[in-house]
């Protein structure tokens, strides 16, 4: 973890305002930055990272004010996120997982479930992961008396090793009835696998995960009354939040990208000797560069900034959320989504242009934000996220809820 002088949140005085907690998530990467390269490079597991999103109040964001959690909305938890991955994109992805976890029982569960879960979640300071791969094979659940019990295995799991709670997703031996469950993630029977070695977003523990009859109790089964799912339009808003999540922590890899670039440019870089002028950052040519990747992220973020909006609307009266409303919102989302990963991607790799060849020593960690931004943008195609938005503005078809949309 950092070398800086650990800060002592507990003495400074609570963020009110969403502005104040955004510049809480600007303490936080500060600290952060100072060893995040070093700390990729050692790709240890992230308990202390963890523990200052815990002591910060970072996690507790979303969480209802009369439990000790924040009351803030969805539009300033993705500003957070995008402000921590500025410093680290794992830890970014991390606390923006988390929040959709602390969530998922608020889009799935019913009011007593959920109320019990985020005041017990802000009570706590629980830091969520979650094992739910639809593209593995199905975890079987079966009944044994007040009881579900949960076998199998899934190939991600991401936090989940580093959590207090685990997110479950099974189906039901027989049916195609799914059911999701929070856990304690020390239940007997749940093996988190220390198999996560990919080359970015290296602190994520995004591991495989075994369960082998693990066991909690029917009250858990998000969303079930009397053994019955109550189903709600509003239940297929994950898949856009999460999507919203992957989005701001891929613009705040390309905003970290950019200022640490700027600032090896400043202070190492040097002019081309052919160039005419002695410092590197006046050669026209790294001038424009900056001006057109800074004028391209600007650009994603503003629109960013402007569907998490849409989607905070869309949060704030979960009962009135129509097919069509959620349609239109999820054609916004892969809009951003498109746009995101390429501004992030071409953000990532260009900076070398205009830092130079020794930017590329291993020391200077210059390559993590793109190791960290190719990663994870290969989670779904993003061909289909302008397929999606395409069919939209051609026929007015609206994307099919999925595990992917």
């Amino acid at each position: 973890m950092s070398t800086v002088t650990p800060v002592d949140w507990q003495t400074r005085t609570a963020p009110q305002s969403a502005e104040e907690w955004i510049a809480r998530a600007t303490e936080v990467a500060t600290v952060l930055a100072t060893d995040a390269a070093a700390r990729d490079h050692a790709g240890a597991t992230p308990h202390a990272e963890v523990q200052l999103l815990k002591e910060s109040g970072l996690v507790t964001l979303l969480g209802p004010v009369a439990h000790g959690g924040a009351g803030q909305d969805w539009t300033t938890a993705y500003r957070v996120v995008r402000e921590v991955s500025k410093a680290d994109g794992s830890i970014g992805q991390l606390l923006g997982y988390h929040y959709l976890w602390n969530w998922a029982a608020r889009l799935v569960g019913t009011r007593e479930q959920w109320e019990h879960v985020e005041a017990e979640a802000a009570r706590h300071r629980w830091f969520f992961g979650g094992a739910v791969n639809p593209r593995d094979a199905d975890v079987l659940v079966t009944e044994d008396g007040d009881d579900l019990v949960l076998t199998g295995r899934k190939t991600f799991s991401t936090g989940s090793r580093i959590s207090d709670v685990t997110v479950l997703e099974g189906v039901f031996e027989g049916t195609d009835q799914h059911v999701f469950a929070i856990v304690p993630s020390d239940s007997d029977g749940l093996t988190f696998h220390d198999d996560w070695d990919n080359i970015g977003q290296r602190l994520t523990e995004s591991g495989g995960v075994t369960l082998d009859g693990v066991r909690t109790p029917w009250s858990s089964a998000a969303g079930y009354v009397d053994k019955k799912f109550q189903p709600r339009i509003y239940n297929t808003l994950n898949v856009p939040t999460i999507q919203l999540v992957f989005v701001n922590f891929y613009l705040g890899i390309a905003a970290g990208a950019l200022q640490t670039a700027a600032t090896y440019t400043r202070e190492k870089t040097r002019p081309w000797l052919h160039g005419g002028h002695e410092r590197a950052a006046d050669e026209p040519y790294v001038i424009d560069v900056y001006g057109d990747l800074t004028a391209k992220l600007w650009a994603v973020e503003a629109l960013a900034d402007a569907v998490a909006a849409e989607g905070q609307r869309l949060h704030e009266d979960p009962d009135a959320v129509t097919e069509q409303a959620r349609g239109e919102f999820e054609v916004r989302v892969a809009a951003v989504k498109a746009r995101a990963t390429d501004v992030a991607l071409e953000v990532s790799s260009r900076i070398f242009e205009v830092t130079g060849a020794r930017s590329t020593a291993s020391a200077e960690g210059l390559d993590r934000f793109w190791r960290n931004v190719r990663t994870h943008t290969l989670h779904d195609p993003v061909s289909y996220k302008r397929r999606e938005v395409g069919r939209w503005v051609l026929s007015g078809e609206l994307p099919e809820p999925t595990w992917y949309s």
